[in-house]
């Protein structure tokens, strides 16, 4: 009697090249008749491998977000909203995946325990990028706060002591109306997000299996950012 076949899971092996290629010929021809005739390039090269890569790094580093639950891992569509830009190509020339944590805000007012970007722009970021008004008015007062906002400082540190860099993202000039000005934690409370760049990701990884391990290890570094943002917005 033959023995029942085994079916393996699918799993992250790699992207399809790490030149992103597919990504700079699609700049060069932004037109409908280009991308569907190397849609399919698409979709297997990049669409499937992130899904895989984003399913399996979400199981990985869910135990590191003892208080957060993670919400199930997204996807960007290729598709630019040009209504309201000068530049009217209709795609984007990259793919932007990323882990959310559940039940704090909803679409860019969530935090981020890892976000990844593939194309002629790379890069892996992790925080808040967008805070609504009343998530930044608590994230101000968190700073303000001596026990917490000490706390975060001391996260910052760490994290950019570990390699990573704070995003300039939407940055005041001057402190809010009524901080003064000399506070410890100015640079803190001149910011109306806090997300931060990982360490520039080896260009090898990007076709290889190693990716998963890699982005995992990172992403321990800013988990206690990472919870220390979702505590004061949720």
């Amino acid at each position: 009697m033959a023995r029942p076949t085994r079916t393996v899971p699918p799993h992250f092996t790699g992207f399809a090249d790490a030149d992103a290629r597919f990504f700079r010929a699609l700049a060069k021809h932004q037109r409908r008749e280009w991308f569907q005739a190397h849609r399919e390039e698409y979709e297997t090269g990049w669409v499937a491998p992130m899904r895989l890569l984003l399913a399996e790094v979400r199981e990985l580093i869910d135990p590191l977000f003892e208080r957060h639950a993670l919400g199930e891992p997204k996807i960007f569509r290729i598709y630019r909203d040009v209504r309201f830009a000068k530049d009217k190509s209709p795609y984007k020339t990259h793919i932007g995946g990323y882990v959310p944590l559940t039940g704090i805000g909803t679409g860019p007012a969530q935090p981020v325990p890892v976000y990844l970007q593939l194309g002629t722009e790379t890069f892996v970021a992790a925080g808040h990028y967008t805070m609504d008004p009343d998530q930044l008015r608590r994230y101000r007062d968190a700073v303000l706060d001596d026990a917490r906002g000490a706390a975060l400082a001391r996260i910052v540190a760490s994290v950019r002591k570990a390699g990573f860099t704070l995003m300039t993202g939407d940055l005041l000039k001057k402190v809010p109306r009524g901080v003064d000005p000399e506070h410890p934690r100015a640079e803190l409370l001149r910011r109306r997000n806090l997300a931060v760049g990982f360490p520039a990701l080896p260009k090898r990884l990007i076709v290889s299996r190693g990716l998963v391990a890699w982005l995992v290890k990172e992403t321990k570094k800013v988990a206690p950012l990472v919870e220390w943002l979702a505590d004061v917005a949720e």
